[in-house]
């Protein structure tokens, strides 16, 4: 059969089967149809040339000259309509658009004409006379075909550019052949057999790219599918042909001038050349590179990322940032390759890595530090290692040297290294898949993405459970403050006491005052060590009081101080609900800050107790030292921040105004430096007579 003949079935099968994958999944849109066109209509052109070959006549020359126009037109139709597509959605501005369109429909429009006339008026119009006017026009065909595949090209954004370069290929070869042959065809008069012949092929082999380009668009509806089998040995095969079509043409050439040895070389050339085929294809490597290769370039990958996605950030989210989280890690990427279980190894403290939990599996009691040749290994490569394949060839890992601890693990499979910004945080050893079943690059890939983000969700615990323990000491360490700080306004008393005893201990009422002061602190401290030993602070038992007596009892704590505090009642029976000791305390420690922030022995301090509006309101009012606005407004209510250097805590102010709030109360100060300070406590009143007791009962005036 003639080669021309060969060419043009091939490059006309080719198309018109591409046409019946495209016209078995269109679904309408206007890019599939203008490719289903140009596609039937390359097709039929094939045929026209096949006809052509078979039996040369003046009608089947016309017939192959129309649908060579036609087919050109609707290509252009098709990378037209792509190109208005890019421009419209943000491309380059141009002229081109305006004029492309009038040109080839006059471009076509004068050959078709010119060939219609050479078909009915053959002896006026004949090839001779318009074979200038007719190269010239497909050579601008061509022309204008490279012109519309540079707008594409600079048009397509980079990073889409892998959708579409494959078409940019095959068509941009159909016309950069035309170009080829029609402007040697312009010079010479007349189109070169050999290249006309050789069209065909070349014509064929554009349908895979427009496949490709096909399959990766699919806005033009087509999903092409082949065997993953049938395309990896058609692939071989065909390599395999190409090879031996090489070879024996070398072979020939050294036949031919060889000499008196040329024969004996041709054959020794074409055994090496066997040899070394036969090589090729028994190799596992070179195998395995091309299956990656076809399966990354030529198929739909084999997993649906966005379900497989899902699936695993709903098995690490399932629950809490606790210990059980280790054990979602390994079910979610056991579930990957449909593991049986597993095992993780997390570094701990010391930089030993061991086991920390497992799924489905057995527990191990081995450790590894970081020395060992394992660690190394999947701190340098990132490596997946496949147990079964170390085990079959150990030289693909570089003689990495596996515990035999590890190897006897029961079912153990895979190790699968999890990073956290290049920091290795541990593996995991995957068991046997439930049916038996390898891993390719894409099962690699897809692992390694998940370790990675396992990675950042076992940083993230291990970082809430540090934080989780800093606030538990810092929780602590406040407690204590809390509790050293009560102790120092005890301790303030006691001192008082003791200063007070040997001038006065044969006065039979100081020392009365001085039991009662010793047993108060003694109650105090009490439920100091209670609340210390709960490790919280607590309202205490609420009850009923009027809140004048609270205050009167802290002036009396207070008024062997200097300066004195003086106090006035203007409202009695201001009954509220709290803690009466917590409340005591509370205004202790403001009016101890008045006399402490005081100038002088004879400065002002006023207590001053009254009702507005339904509130117990409560001022302590000095002449003290004051505050600027910046402190009060930035550091006042800062726990741990005074004004009094090492004599002071900084958390009495805090304390009380986060107690008055517990009480729906509030409190404001007022300051001004070197003029004084005064703060307001409000306090909601109970409504009802207040049941009397011998507590209720004592007298609501300061013992001044």
């Amino acid at each position: 059969m003639h080669i021309g003949i060969i060419g043009y079935s091939f490059a006309a099968f080719l198309f018109l089967l591409f046409s019946t994958l495209l016209l078995t999944t269109w679904r309408g849109r206007v890019e599939g149809t203008y490719l289903l066109v140009a596609s039937v209509v390359s097709g039929c052109w094939a045929l026209s040339a096949v006809a052509l070959e078979v039996k040369y006549s003046t009608l089947t020359m016309s017939i192959y000259q129309v649908l060579e126009i036609v087919k050109n037109v609707v290509w252009f139709t098709f990378l037209y309509k792509l190109l208005k597509t890019l421009k419209e959605a943000g491309g380059q501005d141009g002229g081109f658009l305006i004029y492309a369109p009038g040109t080839i429909v006059l471009v076509a429009a004068g050959l078709i004409v010119l060939e219609l006339l050479s078909l009915f008026f053959p002896t006026t119009w004949g090839w001779s006379g318009m074979a200038s006017l007719q190269l010239a026009g497909h050579l601008g065909f061509a022309v204008a075909g490279l012109t519309l595949i540079e707008q594409l090209f600079r048009n397509t954004r980079p990073e889409s550019r892998w959708a579409v370069k494959y078409l940019y290929f095959g068509i941009g070869l159909l016309f950069s052949y035309d170009f080829f042959l029609y402007a040697d065809g312009l010079l010479y008069k007349e189109i070169d057999r050999d290249f006309w012949l050789a069209r065909g092929f070349v014509s064929a082999f554009a349908v895979p790219m427009a496949a490709i380009a096909a399959a990766r668009n699919p806005s033009w509806s087509v999903r092409v599918f082949v065997s993953r089998r049938v395309i990896f040995h058609a692939t071989v095969l065909s390599a395999a042909a190409i090879y031996l079509l090489v070879m024996s043409a070398v072979g020939y050439y050294i036949k031919f001038y060889g000499g008196t040895w040329g024969k004996a070389a041709q054959v020794i050339f074409f055994f090496m050349a066997i040899a070394i085929l036969i090589a090729l294809l028994f190799s596992v490597h070179l195998r395995s590179r091309l299956k990656v290769f076809l399966s990354k370039h030529f198929f739909n990958y084999k997993y649906d990322y966005r379900d497989e996605w899902l699936r695993f950030i709903d098995t690490l989210s399932a629950g809490e940032l606790d210990e059980r989280l280790r054990e979602r890690v390994v079910k979610a990427i056991a579930d990957i390759v449909d593991s049986g279980g597993g095992s993780l190894w997390l570094r701990d403290d010391a930089s030993l890595y061991r086991t920390t939990s497992q799924w489905q599996s057995s527990p191990t009691k081995e450790v590894l530090t970081e020395n060992s040749s394992i660690i190394e290994f999947m701190r340098e490569r990132d490596w997946i290692i496949d147990l079964f394949e170390y085990t079959r060839s150990p030289g693909l890992y570089d003689n990495l040297d596996i515990p035999d601890s590890i190897l006897s693990l029961k079912d153990a499979w895979l190790l699968l290294p999890i990073n956290f910004h290049s920091n290795l945080l541990g593996f995991i050893v995957l068991n046997r898949p439930r049916s038996p079943r390898t891993i390719n690059w894409e099962d690699r890939d897809l692992l390694k993405t998940a370790a990675q983000q396992a990675g950042s969700y076992l940083t993230l615990m291990q970082t809430t459970r540090a934080l989780l323990e800093a606030n538990q000491f810092e929780a602590f360490n406040r407690l204590s403050a809390f509790v050293v700080h009560d102790l120092k306004n005890l301790i303030a008393q006691l001192e008082l006491v003791v200063k007070n005893a040997e001038r006065h201990k044969h006065n039979p009422e100081f020392m009365d005052d001085a039991v009662n002061t010793i047993g108060n602190a003694v109650n105090k401290m009490s439920k100091l060590l209670a609340q210390l030993r709960k490790g919280r602070f607590e309202i205490g038992n609420s009850k009923e009081f009027y809140i004048e007596e609270a205050v009167a009892q802290a002036v009396n704590e207070l008024y062997h101080y200097k300066p004195k505090p003086n106090l006035t009642i203007k409202s009695n029976y201001l009954k509220i609900v709290a803690d009466k000791d917590r409340f005591t305390a509370i205004m202790v420690h403001l009016i101890k800050n008045s006399q402490e922030a005081s100038q002088s022995e004879a400065g002002r301090i006023d207590v001053t107790v009254e009702e507005k509006d339904g509130f117990a309101t409560i001022e302590i009012d000095d002449d003290g030292i004051g505050m600027d606005d910046d402190f009060i407004e930035n550091r006042l209510f800062r726990p741990f921040e005074t004004t009094k250097g090492n004599a002071g805590m900084g958390i009495g102010v805090y304390e009380t105004r986060e107690y008055i709030k517990s009480l729906n109360g509030s409190m404001s100060v007022r300051s001004q430096r070197q003029v004084g300070t005064t703060f307001t406590i409000k306090v909601p009143l109970e409504s009802g007579p207040l049941e009397m007791t011998s507590e209720n009962n004592s007298d609501s005036e300061a013992v001044l």
